[in-house]
């Protein structure tokens, strides 16, 4: 195992160290292999953690310019194609040491701008903008076994929130809980869960209840990353916002907010942006670093 890589630990989408979804974050991956930088990601026991390296021809500018990455995602189980929170970690940890701007990061899923800047308050921030989304349709066998694997009777689903997979640099299944007391009641059949989201190749199974108009609560079972539930979803966050947009669920430009972890005692908040000719989606959070 390299040991000249240190790894960061950061929580997206809280300023609370105890809340959100922790991440590991490497900045210079450049000395590991893929065997190694799983290792450190199942060792870490986060649901992912982030390793970069320069781009080609993007090594730092010292005149300020835009900095440009490629980072690879690990799960404790297996690489994914994109992380929204631990892209988040990730530009607070780079804006921490260069400040706020712009970042681009060279991923499996696509090209992922981002941009770093301080709130009100002087909390670090990071906005990501989504490769393009798409939204498909879930075959009936496939939403009967997911249901199954849930234990959610077919009922306990939200009519006005048809089931469907998007994408937003991962496949996520939307279900849309009727109650918060559904949302809150969940324990399910991992293998069962896993084993489907597999054969559709899901990242996660985005569970959401509508609050109100434009806030809702989410929960992310991830089974095939190792871990029961993810506790702050990037990328479930912008493929429901396309998800949401494409459905006529909200309108085609919206500020959404998503609360995520509470069931788990992880609180995080997501926001999730949505512009009027522009298919992608931007997700914005904070990003505390972890003491120890």
């Amino acid at each position: 195992m390299n040991t000249n890589s240190d790894v960061l630990r950061y929580t997206a989408f809280t300023t609370d160290p105890a809340g959100g979804n922790p991440a590991g974050v490497v900045l210079d991956a450049h000395a590991l292999d893929d065997e190694e930088m799983l290792a450190i990601a199942a060792r870490l026991g986060y649901s992912e953690s982030a390793f970069l390296t320069p781009a080609p021809g993007g090594a730092p500018a010292s005149d300020g310019a835009q900095r440009s990455y490629t980072v690879r995602y690990f799960s404790p189980k297996a690489e994914v194609p994109f992380c929204g929170h631990a892209t988040v970690a990730t530009a607070v940890a780079l804006g921490e040491i260069h400040g706020p701007g712009d970042y681009l990061f060279a991923t499996q899923a696509g090209e992922v701008p981002v941009t770093v800047d301080r709130g009100a308050d002087g909390t670090p921030r990071a906005t990501l903008t989504s490769v393009e989304p798409h939204i498909t349709d879930v075959a009936p066998d496939d939403l009967a076994e997911a249901l199954a694997a849930l234990g959610w009777p077919a009922a306990d689903l939200d009519p006005a929130f048809p089931p469907r997979i998007a994408y937003a640099g991962a496949r996520h299944l939307v279900l849309a809980a009727a109650t918060r007391a559904r949302l809150a009641d969940l324990s399910y059949d991992f293998a069962r869960l896993e084993a489907l989201m597999h054969r559709l190749d899901l990242t996660t199974v985005q569970l959401v209840w509508r609050a109100s108009e434009f806030v809702f609560h989410a929960r992310d079972p991830f089974p095939v990353g190792g871990v029961v539930e993810d506790p702050a979803t990037g990328a479930a966050a912008a493929a429901f916002g396309a998800y949401a947009r494409a459905l006529g669920l909200v309108p085609s430009e919206a500020v959404l907010t998503l609360h995520q972890g509470e069931d788990m005692g992880r609180p995080g908040e997501l926001t999730v942006t949505l512009r009027e000719g522009d298919p992608r989606v931007r997700v914005s959070g904070a990003a505390v670093r972890i003491p120890g």
